[in-house]
């Protein structure tokens, strides 16, 4: 309830008291508890979001914690921090954030509190008018091969499947002659093909958004495969890259290739840290939008991969909030966006290259205002000077 007012958000809780005694490991800062296989097996036939409540009759003390009912899980304690996890008037909102679903196209995380704007991580897409179709003896590693053998630069934005060639640039004009039927290439409303109702062409679409995509950001992004991210590029080896943008108010900008050093006097480069986005095209209704999921990428030098990234993105990660997410969401549409811009420019060269053209990313009125405690355990205090996209997003 809000003020008396009933929301219709359900929580299940299981309540575990006790007259005295102290919890398992417990000292001044917290303790841990060990939750019941047996319990774990009953509330799996729950849809509801379930916290556990400990309460203790002897100091009169309730904490909790939300039980994460992944069947895979193998890690059956609890870690109870005494300062952050007490059951309050102050843990309204993190109760409140469990009722809200977050998966889907936007982060948004409404808990109880005053209204604001949300952002949406999409960004619409404006599509070239006309694409060309073509028939191909070859398959897509066969054409790729070809080309990678050919004297002429190699170009990637196109698919291939089932005998059919897709591009928005006309293949009779580049590398891609070599890959297609010049006599059958036809050029065609891109509509028609960006629209249609069969599934296998939407997805055979996206694809070729993708490949389009990379090849109109390939000078300042890269691909990483394995990671399925696009990522800033460095410029050279070992040193940082900054974009410079305008932002919701003012001008910034942000290292968005950016070195971490070690300390002491041997200093030395540890990783290199790269804004990265994984990328998802998707239709809704009859708009296309590029979905941005902000992440970054490590290399040891700026160029080769680093070999242990996991813990590098978790620690990231924990250090991301929600300002941090709109102000990357905003700063890859500066970037994805900057082309348009430069074309204003009396002095820009014009360019008859295709390409996809983005609009600004949607935001939505929420009644109530997303507090940072709920995106994730409070983050602790440290000594290491920020980067410049901290102090921004921070």
């Amino acid at each position: 309830m809000d003020n008396g007012k009933p929301l219709a958000r359900m929580i299940a809780v299981q309540v575990k008291a006790t007259e005295s005694g102290r919890y398992s490991s417990e000292d001044d800062i917290g303790f841990t508890y060990l939750l019941r296989q047996a319990d774990l097996a009953y509330w799996q036939g729950s849809n509801l979001p379930i916290i556990i409540v400990l309460y203790r009759k002897s100091d009169e003390t309730i904490y909790w914690k939300p039980v994460d009912l992944d069947p895979n899980r193998e890690d059956r304690k609890l870690h109870f921090d005494k300062k952050n996890d007490i059951l309050d008037a102050d843990a309204v909102d993190r109760l409140a954030a469990l009722t809200v679903p977050k998966t889907g196209f936007g982060y948004y995380v409404p808990p109880l509190g005053g209204g604001e704007d949300a952002l949406v991580n999409i960004l619409p897409l404006t599509l070239p008018t006309e694409m060309f179709v073509s028939s191909t003896p070859y398959t897509s590693k066969q054409a790729a091969a070809i080309l990678l053998g050919a004297d002429e630069p190699a170009r990637f934005d196109w698919v291939i499947k089932g005998g059919r060639f897709w591009s928005f640039a006309n293949p009779r004009g580049n590398a891609c002659h070599r890959i297609v039927d010049l006599d059958q290439v036809e050029g065609i409303d891109t509509t028609y093909l960006a629209f249609h109702e069969d599934h296998d062409e939407q997805n055979t679409f996206a694809y070729l958004l993708k490949s389009a995509f990379g090849h109109q950001v390939r000078a300042d992004l890269g691909w990483n495969k394995v990671g399925k991210l696009f990522y800033f590029r460095a410029k050279t080896e070992n040193t940082t890259r900054t974009f410079a943008y305008e932002a919701s108010k003012k001008k910034t900008s942000t290292e968005v290739v950016n070195m971490s050093v070690s300390k002491g006097d041997s200093a030395r480069v540890e990783f290199v840290r790269h804004h990265a986005f994984q990328p998802r095209f998707e239709r809704l209704f009859d708009q296309w939008y590029l979905v941005i999921n902000p992440t970054y990428y490590f290399t040891t030098n700026g160029f080769i991969p680093h070999s242990y990234p996991g813990a590098l993105l978790a620690g990231k990660k924990r250090l991301d909030n929600s300002a941090s997410l709109r102000g990357q969401v905003i700063m890859w549409h500066r970037f994805l966006t900057q082309p348009e811009r430069d074309a204003k420019s009396l002095f820009a060269e014009a360019s008859s290259e295709p390409c996809l053209k983005f609009g600004e990313p949607p935001t939505i009125a929420l009644a109530t205002r997303v507090p940072e405690d709920v995106w994730g355990s409070p983050k602790k205090a440290t000594t290491e000077p920020e980067s410049k996209q901290e102090r921004l997003f921070g």
